[in-house]
């Protein structure tokens, strides 16, 4: 299985994406040939080989045409200044091309649709850009179609989340993981004002994601909504770099200076074991016949909680011809004694079975649909030519009550949108 594996020990941003994956081996000429396919005349893209820290790095520019003139503007002072385009909706950021008009989510999809890219580059590009706007709605508190991109509209944005969407395709893995994302503290001089790191899109796209996140002594934003919202998007997973033989290696520019290597690496390489979990589960298991069956949902739901990747009983006939359940728990190595004390204290059990196991899992992601009757969770899952999607129970249920309508209704509509 070919892997790609994000190493964000200073960050991410989406020109760090573009230059470590063109560092990667990717032809430029052929990169930029399929950017032409964006159907977009006012830009052109600089890719060039840099020393940072006696380390050669792949810097990649976006560079802007000025309408009315023949020459380009190379924004590198501006990314300099902020990292990169980070702030969306006009917060903050170094590219303000006050001759790029404000985009809605629509305006950018549209772009991408009418482009002849391929079809696979087009959803994830989209993919993206959704997970962005969404983070600003819910930011801004506005509905995704009122979200205006003042800087990810912007021609060098398009190229940078186009451009990696057309990097992972060249590259053509089979899953992706990432490090934890690494960022710096202090605050951002945006138009509103100061914002503290990390900006309120970053912190919004963080929140129920499960992503480590790692604050390290640097007085600056380190991750920006375009490198938290790719990356948030491609991985499959977020932790220590599989076992792999590594193939190549590829580093890409930040363009502050932190006082340390500001750079991404990205590690290709290839792996056994297709849809192996990376890092083995503890199964804990004990048998019960002499508890309420009340406490027992109880100590379901509290388990649950506290963090495990499942909870069942099973009936269970024990000693003395006595009817009991066999309670299992399946957990990540992080939370075992969490889960172990949970058991140990809410239930009369005197002891707990463990085994260590590997399970096959299919890669999974979640994404919004829109119904007639709101927005709904959809959870996707997709492994080589295997693909499978459901609607989130949850999401149906609260639609189904909102709206008083039977809840199969809600479930078929989102099954239409998928």
């Amino acid at each position: 299985m070919k892997v790609l594996y994000f190493d964000c020990f200073s960050g991410i941003s989406g020109d760090m994406v573009l230059g470590a994956l063109i560092d990667l081996g990717i032809d430029v000429e052929v990169f930029k040939n399929e950017l032409q396919k964006l159907g977009l005349d006012d830009f052109d893209i600089s890719v060039e080989k840099k020393m940072k820290s006696s380390i050669t790095v792949t810097d990649v520019d976006v560079l802007i045409k000025e309408k009315g003139h023949d020459h380009v503007h190379n924004h590198g002072y501006e990314k300099e200044q902020h990292h990169d385009h980070g702030c969306e909706d006009g917060h903050h950021g170094g590219h303000h091309h006050h001759h790029a008009s404000a985009r809605n989510l629509a305006d950018i999809e549209k772009i991408i649709d009418d482009s002849s890219l391929k079809d696979s580059v087009k959803q994830l590009s989209k993919k993206i850009f959704s997970e962005i706007a969404r983070a600003e709605a819910k930011v801004h508190n506005k509905p995704v179609s009122d979200v205006h991109f003042h800087e990810v509209g912007a021609i060098d944005s398009i190229v940078d989340i186009v451009g990696a969407a057309i990097c992972i395709d060249l590259l053509n893995v089979d899953r992706i993981y990432s490090s934890p994302l690494h960022d710096g503290t202090g605050f951002i001089e945006c138009q509103h004002g100061k914002l503290p790191v990390p900006v309120p899109a970053v912190m919004e796209m963080l929140t129920e994601s499960k992503i480590p996140y790692i604050i390290e002594d640097v007085n600056t934003e380190l991750i920006t909504p375009t490198g938290i919202g790719i990356i948030k998007t491609i991985a499959s997973g977020f932790g220590t770099m599989p076992p792999m033989t590594v193939d190549r290696v590829g580093y890409g520019a930040g363009k502050r200076e932190t006082g340390r290597f500001n750079a991404l690496r990205c590690v290709l390489g290839t792996t056994d074991g297709e849809g192996i979990e990376d890092n083995e589960i503890a199964v804990l298991e004990t048998n019960i016949d002499d508890m309420n069956p009340e406490v027992l949902g109880y100590v379901m739901d509290l388990l649950f909680e506290s963090g495990a990747l499942d909870v069942f009983y099973t009936p269970v006939y024990m000693k003395k011809n006595r009817p009991g359940v066999m309670l299992t728990v399946l957990s990540e190595k992080e939370k075992e004694k969490k889960l172990v004390d949970i058991i140990l204290k809410e239930t009369s059990t005197l002891g707990i079975r463990k085994t260590s196991t590997i399970r096959y899992v299919m890669n999974r992601e979640n994404r919004y649909v829109d119904t007639e009757f709101g927005k709904i969770s959809v959870k996707e899952a997709y492994l080589g030519g295997i693909k499978k999607s459901a609607p989130e129970f949850e999401d149906c249920q609260k639609a189904a009550q909102e709206h008083k309508v039977p809840l199969w209704k809600v479930y078929n509509a989102a099954i239409k949108q998928i």
